[in-house]
């Protein structure tokens, strides 16, 4: 069975979490993609732990599935030669370099460009390559308190904080991803390729969305909220008489329920919580009022009835709970594999289910330079720094 991109090339010079996890995608999605290192390897999350397993990092196979490896030094003109070889039958080369790298080491868009004129290029950045800000080293911590994204994560006591997951190099991860495959698109029509200028502060403030909005509509500078909703409530966690559950409500049919449900039909007569911009008015009388009829009943319990009156519900889980859910175990969210270092390994699985084309596991996350050999034959040249 073929992948919805087989007879796409690409080339990927990236390292880290952004761009690996942009063609990692791409390999998924049935791509054959070539991951470009130093000899030796030079993916710096191959040394990021623990957890290690046989001195494989969990971080480097976390956005490295479905790639055959090469290594090459940059720095020689033979490893320049090389990458203009494969760019010539490439259909994308992605990096994620500090600005001007590329132009030092030879392999610039307008340089490749003449060897294949469709090649698309996509480069990831901190900053972009425009700007003053275009020489900033940029990372996703730093990018995420430049963005605004810490300042309104969190709560009033905690100050600012950063997600749990390096959000930012995931979101250009996709925002890269979706460009690379709109230029692909494209070319089939003008039959060229472009240069895509890709950058994490870019990425992070676009995924400001409505509170973003808000400030530009208001100009007023949101508060962290913790885990309240800016705009609708009640759309938060509640205490529960054992734990803690999130509820969110959409609408106003869903808050009649939930009153319904709470044993409390006043509190959606009342005006001051009748639409939704009544009770985000009234938000500090309305929650303890909420809050106080939850801690009367466990959290399976709010749960179940719930779900019954299709009131929008979740329970807050660990991680190991997150890995024995049925629903993701049913949708192959988790998956395992064999490799040649690290021996049985588990993956978290693809989200994307294409119905004709569907995910493969085509590749393990390859050991650096596991496939340079292979390569450089298929091109009929020889690696001489390997």
């Amino acid at each position: 069975m073929s992948g919805a991109l087989e007879n796409i090339k690409v080339l990927d010079l990236s390292r880290v979490l952004a761009g690996p996890y942009c063609t990692m995608i791409l390999g998924d999605l049935g791509a054959e993609v070539i991951k470009v290192e130093a000899p030796g390897g030079s993916d710096e999350t191959r040394k990021w732990g623990p957890p290690f397993q046989n001195d494989v990092s969990a971080y480097y196979l976390c956005a490295n599935r479905n790639k055959k490896s090469i290594t090459v030094d940059l720095k020689s003109d033979e490893g320049v030669e090389i990458i203009k070889s494969l760019v010539n039958e490439s259909d994308v080369i992605i990096n994620n370099f500090k600005s001007g790298t590329m132009e030092r080491f030879g392999i610039d868009y307008d340089t490749l460009a003449k060897i294949n004129p469709g090649i698309v290029y996509c480069s990831i950045t901190g900053f972009g390559e425009t700007g003053p800000y275009k020489d900033f080293p940029g990372y996703d911590f730093i990018i995420q308190a430049m963005s605004g994204l810490m300042s309104i994560t969190g709560d009033k006591e905690s100050g600012p904080q950063k997600l749990g997951v390096a959000i930012t190099d995931i979101l250009t991860g996709l925002y890269a991803c979706v460009g690379i495959q709109g230029a692909l698109l494209e070319r089939t029509q003008s039959g060229k390729g472009q240069k895509l200028d890709i950058s994490l502060y870019d990425a992070a403030v676009s995924s400001l969305v409505n509170i973003g909005s808000n400030y530009l509509m208001s100009g007023k500078i949101p508060a962290r909220l913790g885990n309240h909703h800016a705009n609708i409530v009640p759309y938060q966690t509640f205490q529960t008489m054992d734990g803690e559950m999130v509820i969110a409500v959409g609408n106003d049919n869903q808050f009649n329920m939930l009153c319904t449900l709470l044993g409390k039909p006043e509190y959606a007569a009342d005006e001051r919580f009748q639409t939704n911009p009544d009770r985000v008015a009234n938000r500090d009388v309305l929650i303890p009022l909420l809050q106080d009829e939850f801690l009367q009943k466990p959290t399976d319990y709010w749960q179940e009835k719930c779900q019954e009156n299709k009131i929008p519900c979740g329970p807050i889980q660990t991680i190991d709970e997150v890995a024995d859910d049925p629903q993701l175990n049913a949708r192959d969210m988790f998956i395992k594999s064999e490799h040649p270092t690290a021996g049985p390994i588990q993956m978290i699985g693809s989200p994307l289910k294409l119905s004709r084309s569907p995910f493969q596991l085509n590749h393990h996350p390859p050991d650096p330079g596991e496939h340079t050999e292979e390569i450089l034959n298929q091109l009929g040249l020889t690696n001489k720094n390997n």
